[in-house]
């Protein structure tokens, strides 16, 4: 029976690894990190245009932008609070299947 606490690896402390000292990583590996980044990099553009989109729409057509829907709440309300968070799940989704995707690609998921 294994202590409390053991573990599987040899433990580093921190601040003791230094980056240059580690070895290259492989091709696929390398790959995968740049998809990823590149992945997630867009989906962060993306998001950022959306929420930048809302102060523009303030801006330049406030008729649009502060009439009222319902219970007293405006468009600008409902795109912040509604809409954004359906885009966070949606942004979830998209990342997370394209992750899935790439690791089936590699067969990561299949060893």
């Amino acid at each position: 029976m294994a202590e409390v606490g053991s573990h599987d690896y040899d433990y580093v402390e921190a601040g003791t690894v230094d980056v240059k000292d580690l070895p290259p990583l492989d091709a696929t590996t390398n790959k995968i990190m740049k998809d990823e980044f590149t992945t997630g990099f867009s989906l962060t553009v993306f998001y950022f245009i959306l929420i930048f989109s809302i102060p523009v729409m303030n801006w330049f057509a406030p008729e649009f932008a502060f009439k009222k829907i319902w219970g007293g709440m405006t468009v600008t309300w409902f795109v912040t609070t509604v809409v954004m968070m359906l885009m966070a799940f949606i942004i979830a989704y998209v990342h997370t299947t394209l992750y899935e995707k790439r690791l089936k690609k590699y067969e990561i998921l299949n060893k």
